[in-house]
């Protein structure tokens, strides 16, 4: 299993390439603002997605939800480590409706946050994004 406990750790590489390229690939034009996001399966694939915006903003889906539906899709939901690539000078955390959903699928995993025009860095815990998370088991079926 690789290890993803340093920012400059070779294991981010293939993410953050595919978060790169999902990001070349985003549907901005209202906010003008690209993100792209890649996590690492549990199988040692990847499932990368990029924001697409829509006219009545509450259609627009966020780079990491995007990215999750898509492993969904193929049948993957196990997620071992994440990269989300934005434009601006400072990395960028995910919003609260794209944590709850990594929340889904992840108790805990290692996220590279990553500042395209100022080439920051920063490496964050799931689990420190969104204590308290509210978890499948809180529903009780």
């Amino acid at each position: 299993m690789p290890s993803y406990d340093r920012v400059d750790a070779a294991e981010w590489t293939p993410l953050l390439t595919a978060a790169r390229e999902a990001r070349a690939r985003a549907y901005a034009p209202y906010s003008h603002y690209e993100v792209g996001s890649a996590f690492a399966c549990a199988d040692g694939t990847m499932a990368a997605g990029c924001n697409v915006e829509n006219a009545s903003f509450g259609g627009t889906i966020c780079a990491e939800r995007n990215a999750i539906c898509h492993a969904v899709a193929t049948g993957r939901r196990a997620f071992v480590a994440a990269v989300i690539v934005t434009r601006g000078p400072e990395p960028a955390a995910p919003c609260g409706l794209c944590r709850q959903v990594i929340a889904e699928f992840a108790d805990d995993l290692p996220i590279l946050l990553v500042a395209e025009e100022g080439g920051a860095r920063r490496l964050v815990r799931f689990a420190d994004l969104l204590p308290m998370a509210f978890r499948p088991g809180a529903i009780a079926g």
